[in-house]
């Protein structure tokens, strides 16, 4: 029998990294399910070639009313009770509040659990995986950095694989993730800049769109990789899109978004710049990011070998059991 695995994808750049590491497991025959977000459509899309999905509640998004998050806590260890009623042999967690409650779950009835950190972080340890570093099996860690944050396995980064073969379609492709980045579009609806792709998430794009009527703005679409493959540069808010563009060899430019307080700020965005070579814009004005994105045309994008691989190989090897239902990890020699 195939070895059951849930991936709990978060959403955003979470979602990235359950896409990248289902590429991986489907290869070597494991038989996957995917919790996702309810409502988040998109990576139900994404994820559904690889095998089932279900939706979760999903506690908190990045500007979540405290009142509203406390109800939404409430109905997410609800709704997983629920949905974890099902057998699986692992669990993993892709980062994000939306995790929790179905891995503590798992963990009490003896699943596996599997944390995998956020490729953005650096400077401090995501909030989720110190939560559940206690009750996981193992901890995977993207880079060498990361041991200083946390005690685990340092895998790589997990990059997906390149769906199509990459082409110079001359646009600037300019991503601002789910939520969007108000303070980016803004500035670049200042410049004159041409041939310009915008995927604007759940902003309005009405006023972008008649101001500049020969952009291409998009909300959101599952087959983004696309757009990424054709861009001669990607400019983007920060973090899974910028292994995307290294798994296309895309130069990038990265804007840091400064509404969003609960996530990581300018610090790790210049340690994750630095890892695959992007322009990092320090000030938003149109200058600079006009200056940033000629600059990034000239910068050379990094390879790396894919962390997905590694730990796919290690899930493989992980047993499929607890010794019992508040059993706190497994020995090491599973893992290396």
């Amino acid at each position: 029998m195939p070895k059951k695995v849930l991936i709990l994808a978060g959403g955003g750049g979470h979602t990235g990294h359950a896409y990248a590491l289902a590429q991986a497991l489907r290869e070597k025959g494991v038989s996957l399910f995917f919790f996702v977000p309810k409502g988040d459509n998109l990576s139900a899309k994404r994820l559904s070639k690889f095998g089932k999905v279900d939706f979760l509640v999903k506690p908190r998004d990045p500007k979540t009313p405290t009142l509203e998050f406390a109800q939404r806590l409430i109905k997410s260890f609800l709704h997983s009770i629920v949905k974890m009623s099902g057998r699986f042999d692992v669990v993993i967690s892709t980062g994000s509040n939306f995790g929790l409650f179905p891995a503590l779950i798992a963990w009490i009835r003896g699943i596996p659990i599997l944390s995998v950190e956020s490729v953005i972080r650096f400077t401090k340890a995501s909030m989720t995986t110190r939560l559940l570093h206690p009750i996981s099996s193992i901890t995977a860690l993207q880079w060498e950095e990361q041991k200083k944050l946390l005690k685990g396995v340092v895998v790589g980064p997990i990059l997906p694989k390149p769906e199509i073969k990459p082409w110079n379609g001359g646009y600037v492709l300019v991503t601002v993730g789910t939520h969007g980045h108000k303070p980016l579009v803004d500035t670049l609806a200042e410049s004159n800049l041409q041939n310009i792709i915008v995927q604007i998430g759940k902003m309005d794009p009405r006023p972008y769109a008649e101001k500049h009527p020969e952009w291409k703005i998009i909300a959101q679409t599952e087959r983004f990789h696309e757009l990424i493959a054709g861009a001669q540069v990607v400019v983007t808010h920060f973090g899974f899109t910028l292994l995307e563009t290294v798994a296309y060899g895309k130069p990038s430019v990265v804007v840091v978004n400064p509404e969003w307080i609960r996530t990581v700020g300018f610090e790790d965005a210049k340690h994750l710049a630095k890892k695959t070579n992007a322009v990092l814009i320090s000030k938003i004005t149109t200058e600079s990011l006009i200056d940033a994105i000629k600059e990034a045309k000239n910068r050379k994008v990094p390879t790396f070998t894919s962390g997905a691989e590694r730990l796919s190989d290690i899930i493989l090897k992980m047993p499929t059991h607890g010794k019992h239902p508040l059993c706190i990890g497994f020995p090491k020699r599973y893992f290396m």
